[in-house]
């Protein structure tokens, strides 16, 4: 019998509203596994020292937020190809004290896509050009979307991303420099809003868009958890497209960490339950 748990956890700032937490203990009891989760509030100063602490705890691996998926790159010893490609890290694996950034943001959003249509083949329309739209960008078009319009306020930004997609993956790419109302282009299958409009407290925001040009869309999808049911959803909806929360990608990025931990396939109705029950939905 061992007394000694797997070590797992997020270093962030602000850390306090991020419900991870509950969602991978969860997983964890579900699953058996004697092993943890740790939430913590790690400032930008003192990210070389949580990331020592980590390897030197023997942790199995830890998730990086805002603001640390770009600058925890200095302090690791590799990067899978996703994350090299993307240039952000939010979950860091480590085995035999080599630490080896991942990007399961992508990942996550991807495979909560498959649940309701393959990119495969698809015309891909994203809004913003974060961290969270940089990871969408790179795993659609490497899940064999055909094209990717980044449409986003900043215009130098979005060209980031879509010469991004044209230089690391098969799909062509462009970049549209958002101006309200923006028009949906033409043509587009799925449409994913990757910026935090209509986040909790602004549960009302939302990207200005000339809503009439959602008819047609297949799929509109939102990266926000908090309401799962955004006004960009209710109103795509409302126009006959179908729709995505963005519940789905945060429960398939926790269970593809949890995986890249410890080897075991997570429960994702376990974690959907977790998640609802922490944000009382």
């Amino acid at each position: 019998m061992s007394f000694l748990s797997i070590l797992t956890g997020s270093f962030s700032t602000p850390a306090a509203d991020n419900p991870t937490v509950a969602v991978m203990e969860a997983a964890y009891r579900h699953s058996g596994l004697d092993a943890r989760y740790l939430n913590c509030e790690v400032a930008p100063e003192g990210l070389a020292d949580a990331v020592r602490g980590a390897r030197a705890m023997g942790w199995a691996g830890f998730n990086c937020s805002i603001p640390h998926k770009v600058a925890v790159i200095e302090h690791l010893d590799g990067l899978a190809e996703s994350a090299r490609i993307i240039g952000a890290v939010n979950c860091v694996v480590i085995d035999g004290g080599v630490m080896t950034g991942e990007n399961t943001d992508g990942q996550g959003f991807v495979s909560a896509l498959r649940t309701m249509r393959d990119p495969a083949g698809a015309r891909v329309c994203v809004l913003g050009a974060g961290g969270a739209a940089r990871a969408i960008v790179v795993e659609t078009a490497l899940a064999g979307a055909t094209h990717v319009t980044v449409l986003a306020r900043r215009a130098s930004e979005a060209k980031t991303l879509a010469d991004l997609v044209r230089t690391h993956t098969p799909a062509s790419a462009d970049a549209v420099q958002l101006a309200p109302p923006a028009a949906v282009p033409a043509g587009t299958d799925i449409l994913v809003n990757a910026t935090q409009a209509g986040l909790y407290p602004d549960v009302e925001g939302m990207v200005d868009l000339d809503l009439e040009t959602l008819v047609g869309v297949d799929l509109v999808a939102d990266v926000v958890p908090n309401p799962p049911q955004t006004r960009l959803l209710r109103e795509a909806h409302d126009l006959g497209c179908r729709t995505l929360d963005g519940l789905g990608m945060l429960v398939a990025q926790a269970a593809v960490n949890m995986e890249l931990w410890t080897g075991i396939a997570a429960d994702r109705p376990v974690m959907r339950q977790a998640l609802e029950e922490a944000l009382r939905i």
